[in-house]
């Protein structure tokens, strides 16, 4: 997760910089790739420490008897699940401009984890409604027909799933999760790829593992072939909630 750069760092340290008058916040919009999707967001948020410390970013700490920095992650990803759309919100309490600080943060990370743009947000995380996806089966016997069958499913007028939360398992429908979905056949792989934007709004998430799960129950894909089965999913776009216009 940390790159072994020897590169130098910043010609003068994070204290030299001039204070700003209040802290401002900053976006950090990254990649979770490779390996990298196996790890927990517990981890996650334990690496970013340690690569805005390397870096020198003047970011700003919580007051008290134990100061810390504040991080604000947007809708975490599960597990076995990629991105190349995450996104971090950290306050700044020292001159600097967003462009050194991608360079910094750069510095410290591999390819699995480059950071793709850093700015000053217009917007707040609850304002972050839908995310698209693109994710990728491969399973023996797939064709047109089961591509189809997929897209049907998703034109349902009702499509019942059960979900585990805190309280228990939960029954839910996914239609009005669903905002778009399009599944094709690829002749060439001989895969199945979907793209879809499912919402991932705290009340109303829908995890794309547990869409993919469904599909495969219903298309008779048997997930644990080890054979021939294997499946990626990528985070690909993050909406407003029109599920078009780009969250920024």
């Amino acid at each position: 997760m940390l790159s072994e750069s020897k590169e130098l760092k910043a010609c003068y340290t994070k204290k030299d910089r001039p204070l700003l008058d209040e802290p401002i916040n900053v976006r950090i919009r990254f990649r979770k790739v490779g390996d990298l999707q196996y790890i927990s967001h517990l981890d996650l948020q334990r690496t970013m420490h340690r690569i805005l410390s390397r870096a020198g970013i003047p970011v700003w700490y919580t007051k008290g008897f134990n100061p810390h920095i504040k991080l604000v992650f947007s809708t975490p990803l599960s597990i076995g699940t990629q991105s190349e759309c995450e996104m971090l919100d950290i306050r700044i309490e020292r001159e600097i401009s967003c462009e050194e600080i991608k360079t910094l943060l750069n510095r410290e990370v591999t390819e699995e984890m480059r950071i793709l743009d850093v700015y000053i947000p217009e917007t707040k995380f609850s304002d972050y409604v839908w995310s698209g996806y693109e994710m990728e089966i491969s399973y023996a016997g797939l064709s047109e027909k089961v591509a189809k069958t997929m897209n049907a499913l998703a034109a349902r007028p009702s499509w019942m799933a059960t979900k585990t939360t805190k309280s228990g398992e939960k029954e839910f429908d996914m239609i009005p999760q669903i905002h778009s979905f399009d599944a094709c056949y690829d002749e060439l792989s001989g895969t199945v790829k979907v793209n879809a934007v499912l919402n991932v709004s705290s009340d109303n998430y829908l995890n794309p593992t547990l869409l993919l799960d469904m599909l495969c129950k219903e298309c008779e894909i048997d997930q644990t072939d080890e054979e021939t089965f294997w499946v990626t999913i990528m985070r690909t776009n993050a909406f407003l909630a029109d599920g078009v216009t780009t969250f920024r």
